[in-house]
């Protein structure tokens, strides 16, 4: 005889209600505060914060620089998740741990690592300090745990024998790697991608000192905002948050969407 278990609604409704009063009060108020205080001067005083030329130059060195640390993340975060998932060799679990260092240090002290590294005086006679490539490098130590992580899991439960069924059917590493791998991998590449992307536009303390702050060169939005803030005009530093939050969500949205389309045409495919 079976027996039925018939499903708790109460209880699920209890946990729904009790995760989306969390959220509210850590994410979504937060949001709606930031958002009042961006309005507060009208959509006029909005508009002149975000077009003001060091705000467009601000956004023009944030977004540049982005794109690039996540293109390059994305390619060798991919090479080192699959390093630690498929190859042996002494030491992994060492490596396996350092990938995680970035989310452990303050973000201070991941500046002031790049600072003693590509500063004046530089160990390795490298000086990168008050240049974009300082600040781009500073990006690529803080979001490369996002893309190792999301990709990790994803090789760990790939199923090899089908990689094997491949070769054995005359593929080539190429055409296993674009066929194979690759469509099972891109929601999660796609997901690490714009988490990465999405900590690099916002990031602040990993710059500060590497950077400079130089105007329409290394200074990255988030130190404008500081720059408005210091100088009292919380309604613009408002506005400018706006704008990254937006761009943000929206490169969230799009590059989610599309992984998950692909994950739907692989599980089809199957």
């Amino acid at each position: 005889m079976t027996t039925v278990v018939a499903p708790r609604y109460g209880s699920t409704s209890l946990r729904v209600g009790a995760a989306t009063m969390w959220l509210s009060i850590i994410v979504l108020l937060p949001l709606a505060a930031i958002l009042w205080q961006s309005a507060e001067g009208g959509w006029d005083a909005f508009l002149s914060a975000v077009t003001s030329p060091a705000a467009l130059a601000s956004f023009r060195v944030t977004l540049t620089i982005s794109a690039g640390v996540t293109l390059v993340n994305t390619v060798f975060g991919l090479l080192v998740a699959w390093v630690l998932t498929r190859d042996e060799f002494p030491g992994k679990r060492l490596v396996d741990a350092v990938i995680d260092l970035p989310f452990a240090l303050p973000t201070i002290v991941a500046s002031l690592v790049m600072l003693a590294l590509y500063g004046p005086g530089s160990p390795v006679g490298i000086q990168l300090q008050h240049t974009r490539w300082g600040v781009g490098i500073a990006l690529l130590f803080v979001t490369l745990p996002f893309v190792v992580r999301s990709v990790q899991p994803v090789l760990l439960e790939l199923d090899q024998e089908v990689e094997e069924a491949a070769a054995s059917l005359g593929a080539n590493s190429y055409v296993i790697a674009t066929k194979v791998i690759l469509p099972a991998l891109l929601p999660a590449l796609l997901s690490g991608a714009g988490l990465a992307f999405s900590r690099s536009i916002g990031e602040f303390g990993s710059v500060v000192l590497i950077g400079g702050a130089i105007p329409g060169e290394t200074e990255v939005s988030s130190q404008w905002i500081r720059t408005l803030i210091e100088n009292d005009d919380h309604v613009g530093a408002a506005a400018i948050s706006i704008v990254l939050l937006s761009i943000s969500f929206i490169i969230l949205v799009i590059l989610r969407t599309i992984g998950a389309r692909a994950a739907k045409r692989e599980e089809q495919a199957r």
